[in-house]
């Protein structure tokens, strides 16, 4: 599947940088392919997103043959098994949609997709609260879109998300963390890979798994600490769901205080106490909300940075995605 060339969306952004791939629903690419001919752009994917990832886009039901424009559909029965139809015209479109959506998933193994932000409220793509029409009372907020249903149980490690829920910055946060994450932990484990790698790896992760869970920091260390006594790729398997498991967390102001204070801690007796003592005021304003995350963590990085810190230097807490991506100026 060709990749979407942000450009042809009309804005600004350079071309994607190799690495990371992300499946979206075509329609927030600025692609014509909604019921009505229309599309549904979302800059910040197009802009901000494409920077740094390249776009694989998916239009399940013009993929699936419905056309555009076309007759709307919608879901109806139960929500956990629900038929996808057009009211209007009475098809059926459920057969086709799940059968299509089966081959497509996998086709997309192949894409070695990090993430996917899908059209929320869509019938074939929303992934929360999709309206499911009963036969019989009022339409009900509980169901999801069948081909985001059929990916999600394919590829459950990989991160997904829906587009009008990233207009929240904790939660497009954790997002953008989570993408980076799936990929990095995915490249220690390709090919023959060797446990002291995997150590180097886990000991890098450290803050960052501590800001989201530190009960999943702690079981995965006990994981790590006994990898010789596990087959490899039972381990393999077992230490990337626990760790997409853990940054699925969202992360606390009060743990990534608790983090920031263990990395503060590394500077004592290598800066004064005056600066240890600012360090900690500084921590401390996040912690009251009058200043977002990006404010210790550059303070942090420039005695880090400065004094060529071992350890907490190679730390991905301090950098977890692109600064220019001003994630965390929000948050």
């Amino acid at each position: 599947m060709a990749t979407v060339d942000s450009r042809a969306v009309k804005n600004d952004a350079e071309a994607p940088a190799p690495g990371l791939r992300i499946g979206v629903s075509a329609c927030l690419l600025g692609q014509e392919v909604r019921f009505d001919g229309g599309h549904k752009h979302d800059r910040w994917l197009t802009g901000t997103l494409a920077t740094w990832c390249e776009l694989v886009p998916v239009c399940p039901e013009v993929e699936v043959g419905m056309g555009t424009p076309r007759e709307s559909v919608r879901l109806e029965g139960e929500a956990e098994a629900p038929r996808m139809m057009a009211p209007r015209s009475a098809v059926d479109w459920t057969a086709p949609m799940n059968t299509w959506a089966r081959k497509r998933v996998r086709g997309l193994t192949d894409e070695d997709l990090d993430g996917f932000v899908f059209k929320k409220n869509s019938p074939s793509c929303g992934l929360f609260r999709v309206k499911v029409y009963p036969d019989k009372g009022m339409p009900a907020r509980g169901g999801r879109g069948l081909f985001a249903a059929a990916f999600t149980a394919a590829h459950p490690l990989v991160p997904v998300e829906e587009e009008g829920r990233l207009e929240d910055a904790r939660l497009r946060e954790n997002f953008v963390e989570r993408i980076f994450a799936y990929r990095r932990v995915k490249q220690v484990f390709a090919g023959r890979w060797a446990r002291g790698a995997v150590v180097a790896f886990h000991s890098r992760e450290k803050y960052l798994l501590m800001a989201h869970s530190p009960r999943h920091y702690q079981e995965l260390g006990r994981l790590v600490a006994g990898i010789a006594d596990v087959p490899p790729a039972a381990f393999r398997d077992r230490y990337i769901a626990a760790y997409m498991e853990a940054l699925g967390v969202l992360a606390t102001p009060r743990r990534h205080v608790n983090a920031l204070q263990h990395v503060a801690g590394h500077l004592r007796g290598r800066v004064s106490d005056a600066e240890q003592k600012r360090l900690l005021a500084v921590i401390g304003d996040y912690g009251q909300g009058l200043v977002p995350l990006i404010v210790p963590v550059t303070l942090l990085k420039h005695y880090v940075e400065l004094l060529d810190v071992p350890y907490v230097k190679d730390q991905v807490y301090l950098n977890p995605h692109p600064r220019e991506m001003m994630i965390r100026n929000h948050v």
